[in-house]
């Protein structure tokens, strides 16, 4: 069916922070390119007041409407799918299918807590995780790597710093590192655990692009020195090829697994990153094998460096894509 011309509300109904509906809702609005969609949160709700308060903005315009629940009180959350029977509004009950799963398995029921804001320890990890990254990103080690639970390493524009950010976010601190052609990399990354570091590659020409359009918008006086670069070679095709061979002999060097980001959408990439520095983590440090934090990335088959370079076709946004803005 193609899509209404109208745009869809996606009413994400919580008693904490709606965070996991609205993530859930952006993944379902990723489905449906040709849809207007537009997020709408009520978040906190812990009381029929505050159920009805939705129930009326639904009301106005039930046709438009959709609600993905993730309200985990029994009473609170039967009132919302009441509600949206009795307006014919479409209603994706997100937690009960996950909860009754786990019940049948183990036969136990659940808390029915409600998620605290703000208060948990995986927030202040994320916090400090997130202020990592900031510190140590582009070969600035002000903390050293010792604290690092990954480590980036790749040519520069190939998607390390956006993807530190993201890292950091989900709660793992992460350094990144550039390397550059004739420029030694630091002490500190030969000292590092090699379970941490992961190198990065890309496909040169989708490389050249982007490198094309850094140095548009920047201007070459922006670039011609940056870290001993000639602006000629940062952005030519050869040299990009040359450069990459390079890159790739310091990271056969290092040990590192090389994942290639040219067609890799930033959360497929950093999850394949925690894919391969857990194993590896498992297999060269079996003392210290436990899972990191931020469990809530999705597993997925770990993607090293392809023998060739093919040019990739349509693609969705990826990690390096992130890099482009100056």
């Amino acid at each position: 069916m193609a899509a209404t011309a109208r745009v869809i509300d996606i009413h994400v109904v919580a008693d904490s922070t709606g965070d996991t509906g609205t993530r859930v809702a952006r993944a379902t609005q990723a489905q449906f390119p040709g849809q207007q969609v537009r997020v709408v949160r009520h978040p906190r709700l812990h009381s029929p007041q505050g159920v009805d308060d939705v129930v009326a903005q639904l009301r106005a315009d039930p046709a438009a409407a959709v609600v993905f629940c993730t309200v985990v009180d029994d009473a609170l959350r039967t009132r919302v799918l009441d509600a949206c029977a009795a307006l014919d509004v479409p209603c994706a009950d997100l937690l009960a299918p996950a909860l009754d799963a786990f019940t049948a398995r183990t036969g136990a029921q659940p808390a029915r807590v409600v998620q605290p804001v703000g208060l948990a320890a995986d927030y202040f990890d994320r916090i400090h995780a997130m202020e990592f990254a900031v510190a140590n990103d582009d070969g600035h080690l002000t903390d050293g790597l010792d604290e690092a639970q990954v480590v980036l390493v790749g040519a520069s524009r190939t998607g390390k710093t956006p993807l530190s950010m993201y890292l950091g976010y989900l709660g793992y601190p992460t350094a990144n590192i550039p390397l550059v052609p004739g420029v030694a990399p630091p002490r500190e990354l030969f000292e590092a655990e090699r379970w941490k570091v992961v190198g990065l590659t890309i496909d040169p020409e989708r490389l050249l692009e982007i490198r094309q359009r850094r140095v548009h918008a920047m201007g070459a006086a922006g670039l011609g020195s940056r870290r001993g670069t000639a602006l000629g070679g940062y952005a030519d095709l050869a040299r990009i090829h040359d450069e990459l061979d390079e890159v790739a002999r310091l990271q056969r060097r290092l040990g590192c697994p090389v994942l290639d980001t040219t067609t890799l959408a930033l959360e497929e990439a950093a999850g394949r990153v925690v894919e391969l520095v857990t194993a590896r983590r498992r297999s060269l440090a079996p003392d210290g094998a436990d899972r990191p934090p931020g469990d809530d990335l999705a597993r997925a088959t770990p993607q090293t460096r392809p023998a060739d370079r093919r040019r990739a076709g349509p693609r969705a946004a990826t990690a390096a894509d992130h890099e482009e803005q100056p």
